[in-house]
């Protein structure tokens, strides 16, 4: 700020009394806001189904019949797998039969657009993969790398918000 210019001073004057009343602009009322229409979604239609509002999107992504369909037949599998012996004669086998229930309860709930399922699909996928994962470790058979990278993809496409948009 230079102090021989006569703006500069007259806002410092400003800026030292905050109590000063007289200004030398005069005071002018704010312009009224204008109405903003509401957005209007163009591509609307296409990403919905006919005749549905927003926000009710109806019906099942041909995804989410598949993912269904594949955990059920491999919590079908585990569960027999199970009853045969395979997982060993202790608790290990009592707990995979009874997580391979729970997939088995979650597939049939998120068959018919429950968020319960939705959730217990999820949480089958995201264990499976984990398992998967850790007996990989252990074991280094390939098909269980695979099997468990399917697991983390078929997760993370349950976590899309398309999928969540159409769960009751």
């Amino acid at each position: 700020m230079n102090p021989a210019d006569p703006q500069s001073a007259r806002s410092l004057s400003r800026s030292v009394d905050p109590d000063s009343v007289t200004r030398d602009e005069p005071t002018q009322a704010a312009p009224p806001k204008a109405e903003i229409p509401a957005a209007q979604d163009t591509g609307f239609s296409s990403r919905h189904l006919p005749g549905t509002p927003a926000g009710e999107l109806k019906g099942m992504l041909p995804g989410m019949a598949f993912i269904a369909l594949y955990l059920l037949l491999l919590a079908a599998l585990n569960a027999v797998a199970a009853v045969r012996g395979v997982y060993g004669a202790g608790l290990a086998r009592y707990g995979i039969f009874i997580l391979c229930t729970l997939m088995v309860i979650g597939v049939l709930g998120f068959l018919r657009l429950r968020r319960w399922g939705w959730s217990l699909v999820t949480a089958g996928f995201l264990l499976l993969a984990a398992g998967d994962f850790y007996f990989y470790s252990r074991r280094h058979i390939g098909f269980l790398l695979i099997r468990g990278l399917f697991s983390i993809v078929f997760f993370l496409y349950l976590s899309r918000t398309e999928v969540r948009e159409r769960l009751q």
